[in-house]
């Protein structure tokens, strides 16, 4: 079991639900119906990609755990953070074109996570 990871996993929960409730009472009246749409997906991907590290430090690790470990981490942070800041942009006076590129980016470091996750069934201890 991998301390530092399953502690890593619970902050982030922490935060997913944090998010999650700010969306659900706090945000309803400040943004439109797209931007809860969106942050709502960010919230999602957040929880589940928590879920998926918390059952990675729970699991024995080598390379390619270790590998989607990081990709889940860090595809947490730029999809659903910069979903989290696109949602936010009218308030926060954000521009777009800063943010568009980095929601896809983090999408693609998930998809490679569960990739290193596959791997990591494939090989030998």
């Amino acid at each position: 079991m991998n301390k530092r990871l399953v502690s890593i996993a619970a902050i982030s929960a922490a935060l997913a639900v944090i998010f999650g409730a700010f969306g659900a009472h706090a945000l309803k009246s400040l943004i439109g119906p797209a931007a809860l749409g969106n942050w709502e997906i960010a919230v999602q991907y957040h929880f589940i990609h928590t879920l998926s590290l918390l059952a990675l430090g729970l699991m024995p690790a080598n390379k390619f755990i270790n590998r989607a470990a990081w990709c889940f981490g860090l595809g947490i942070v730029l999809f659903s953070g910069s979903l989290y800041l696109l949602s936010l942009r009218e308030i926060l006076q954000l521009p777009v074109a800063i943010l568009g590129p980095v929601t896809p980016f983090g999408g693609l470091l998930l998809i490679i996570g569960w990739c290193f996750l596959a791997i990591s069934g494939f090989k030998k201890n």
